[in-house]
């Protein structure tokens, strides 16, 4: 079973990583159709986050494609609501019923950036206060952190839709996001003294996403097509949310 699933971590975190996300939803998604304890997945797909995106944000910063007034603007409400999130007490069957949810949105979002997302030669990019900004990292933010998702799969589509930066800074933006809310989430849980670390069990998933997260971001997108990426996992994501609301 660790190999199955170190595999299928690994294929994630190389796939996800090249689009700047952390592959949380998958993970998820994963460890439901497996049967793991739900505070075991909560804090084991936010440390994959945390281990993928690392270099990622790293390799858009350095390219020029993370700007950091916008991404400290994001995560100024996002970071207190995903620890707060994180932090409410939540019995199993609430959590896997917003799970539930927050994975058929993640799959509704992942379809969406496939089919009608479409890629200009000149993006319009429309300027904002960070109020705008503030409101929407706030309640994905809070999303993330009760949920163990980064919300980066939820921010980005936001931002191209609002048309408030071009597609590689959305990559950028969603990167950073996901590590502080995974950052802040992973707190959330220390806090309420709920966080499940089996070492047995994660470290090899770590390890499993640190490499393919590696790989992934020094890969072009042109290569990885993640567009094609996203509407192929979202047949997973989307099995594993309706399985849940179903149950």
């Amino acid at each position: 079973m660790t190999l199955t699933l170190c595999f299928l971590f690994f294929l994630v975190a190389l796939l996800y990583s090249a689009a700047g996300f952390g592959g949380g939803s998958s993970y998820l998604a994963i460890l439901a159709l497996w049967g793991v304890n739900f505070q075991l997945m909560k804090s084991t797909a936010l440390l994959c986050n945390i281990a993928v995106v690392i270099g990622g944000v790293y390799h858009f910063w350095k390219s020029g494609h993370l700007p950091m007034k916008k991404a400290l603007w994001l995560s100024l409400v996002s970071v207190p609501m995903a620890f707060i999130g994180s932090y409410l007490p939540m019995k199993q069957e609430t959590f896997f019923l917003l799970l539930g949810i927050a994975l058929t949105l993640a799959a509704i979002f992942m379809c969406y950036r496939m089919f009608f997302e479409r890629n200009e030669e000149t993006e319009t990019v429309r300027e904002s206060g960070g109020t705008v900004y503030g409101i929407i990292g706030g309640a994905i933010g809070l999303l993330s952190g009760m949920t163990g998702i980064g919300g980066g799969i939820y921010l980005a589509p936001v931002l191209k839709l609002g048309k408030w930066d071009t597609s590689k800074n959305i990559a950028g933006l969603s990167s950073f996001f996901i590590l502080v809310n995974s950052v802040a989430g992973i707190l959330g849980q220390v806090a309420k003294r709920e966080i499940v670390f089996n070492v047995d069990f994660v470290l090899p998933l770590l390890l499993s996403v640190i490499v393919g997260g590696q790989i992934g971001a020094r890969l072009s997108a042109k290569v990885l097509k993640p567009k094609w990426v996203a509407g192929a996992t979202a047949v997973l994501i989307l099995y594993a949310g309706v399985r849940m609301l179903i149950r």
